[in-house]
């Protein structure tokens, strides 16, 4: 009996948390009384025209079809006697990591060098009040990694790589709304994340599994080509038959780690840019075609932009990046001394701002100039930038800043807007900032960008810098198919910071590609 159908419903009806089951049986004349089950599986806006409208595709489905909304068991053996395995990180792959290290019957000892998500808390407000920045503890580092104070969006384009599905069972298994599972952009929140991210470990500490907070890995404990565990900064020793290095992108003292001892590392292209900040009336008036409010039952709307900028003959990308409606800037510096930028949204994108990295593609032509640092020249390049604007917006936590057409023409703003970004702004040039040829193509987009959807180039939004922590300017090279470093046995790459992943959901999905490598390698007995 099963069959797909699809419903176009009013935002009203299709937003409606209390009553968006009987709806769905309403609009479809079935009887809500177990003679037939009705499960959603995408909701997505459409907004082409002047009436903006929600799809919903359906499974209708028979009792005996019927199955339950996810088949994800929290179901863990106890693996504290287990062979273990030490997961260096607590970001999305390193906890999906040690997940399925107990599936497969093995002990994960997860080392993060950050704190525990609530006590995280009270670092990111030292940032944002004090201007203090925790080098161990900070919007990167600590359990949960990036994603976890950074929005919490879960989309990915990496479908072929992994069960995108099981991971989102494991987050709703762990206390994330169910609507993840069908919603086309799905997104849990910087409020609502936390609490996810604390049943997580609660899972794996019940498990047997062990974590280990405010613990820096210093060195790993080498025989040969093998490895044997890790060292960390109090002088432990933890023995282990894999390791998982899964660290995240800003994790700089890791790559100078391997790269202090011989161990292969490669420079990445990366991205470089901006956050551009509106309002997000704007934006929701050009993409849902409204002439004030959205209404009540509209989420913020997002948008996403690319141009192909023309620099010296040269094609240079240009697009958005991590967009956050209703959403804040954070200062995400991982130092004293720097400035970089990121976005995050509540659940309920309810800020009066909208915000997106806007960000152009480097290379290693453009960090030429550190070539004598070899695989490092990247981070070289980025950290001199992230130096440089701290500097010239007067060395605390406030960013640089111009109102956006005045960024486009080159003028120093006269003045500043309101912005969601705590610390605050200081009024700057960005072309002392800026390489020149990121300068101009950003500048190229925006005026495309202008033309695509009308009163978004306006100077009453502003660009913040810098956005460079996009993703990784290193990768850690690792065999296709064993996973393994080619030269280290028993290290496995992992994630974003090794430059196999660019969100929470990627990064979830090669947390449990590693693990399962691990398991392929090491016989549970």
């Amino acid at each position: 009996m099963m069959r797909t159908t699809e419903l176009v419903l009013k935002p009203e009806e299709a937003f409606d948390e209390e009553n968006f089951n009987s709806i769905l049986y309403q609009k479809l004349g079935l009887k809500q009384d177990g003679s037939v089950f009705v499960q959603p599986i995408k909701r997505s806006i459409d907004a082409r025209s002047k009436n903006v409208v929600v799809r919903i595709q359906c499974e209708i489905l028979s009792p005996s079809e019927a199955r339950p909304l996810i088949s994800y068991k929290k179901d863990f053996r106890n693996v504290s006697n287990s062979k273990a395995v030490v997961v260096i990180g607590s970001g999305p792959a390193g906890l999906f990591a040690a997940l399925r290290l107990i599936e497969s019957g093995f002990k994960p000892i997860v080392i993060e060098r950050g704190n525990d998500v609530q006590s995280r808390r009270r670092d990111l407000a030292a940032i944002n009040k004090d201007h203090v920045v925790n080098p161990e503890s900070n919007y990167c580092f600590g359990e949960g990694g990036a994603g976890t104070y950074s929005d919490g969006k879960l989309y990915t384009r990496s479908k072929k790589r992994g069960d995108v599905r099981r991971v989102l069972e494991i987050l709703v298994a762990h206390g994330a709304k169910d609507d993840i599972l069908f919603d086309a952009h799905p997104h849990i929140g910087t409020n609502k994340l936390p609490r996810v991210v604390a049943a997580l470990r609660q899972s794996i500490l019940e498990a047997g599994g062990e974590i280990h907070f405010n613990t820096k890995v210093t060195d790993l404990d080498l025989q040969g080509n093998q490895i044997y565990g890790v060292i960390t900064h109090k002088g432990d020793r933890i023995q282990s038959e894999a390791v998982i290095l899964a660290t995240g992108h800003s994790a700089r003292d890791i790559f100078f780690l391997l790269h202090h001892k011989n161990i292969l590392i490669e420079a990445k292209p990366f991205a470089l840019g901006v956050r551009v900040e509106h309002q997000q009336q704007l934006i929701d008036q050009v993409q849902y075609h409204c002439a004030s409010d959205r209404g009540m039952y509209l989420p913020a709307s997002s948008y996403a932009l690319v141009h192909q900028a023309s620099i010296n003959g040269k094609e240079r990308g240009v697009f958005s990046f991590c967009m956050c409606p209703g959403g804040f800037i954070v200062p995400a510096a991982t130092a004293p001394g720097e400035i970089v930028v990121n976005g995050m949204s509540p659940s309920r994108r309810d800020s009066p701002f909208a915000n997106s990295g806007i960000v152009v593609a480097v290379d290693h032509n453009d960090f030429h100039e550190y070539k004598k640092n070899g695989a490092l020249a990247g981070l070289y390049f980025q950290a001199a930038i992230e130096k440089k604007a701290c500097e010239i917006a007067g060395g605390t936590q406030a960013a640089p800043a111009q109102r956006l057409v005045d960024f486009v023409d080159g003028k120093v703003s006269a003045s500043l807007l309101e912005t969601s970004y705590q610390p605050g702004l200081s009024s700057v040039n960005l072309k002392e900032i800026l390489p020149a040829d990121i300068l101009r193509a950003l500048q190229q987009g925006f005026k495309n960008f202008g033309t695509k959807m009308k009163g978004y180039l306006t100077n009453d939004a502003q660009v913040v810098a810098v956005e460079s922590r996009t993703s990784s300017p290193v990768k850690i090279p690792r065999d296709p198919l064993s996973l393994e470093h080619p030269q280290i046995s028993g290290l496995f790459p992992c994630g974003e910071g090794a430059g196999y992943a660019g969100g929470i959901v990627s990064a979830a999905m090669d947390g449990e590609r590693c693990a399962e490598a691990v398991a392929l390698k090491i016989k549970v007995t």
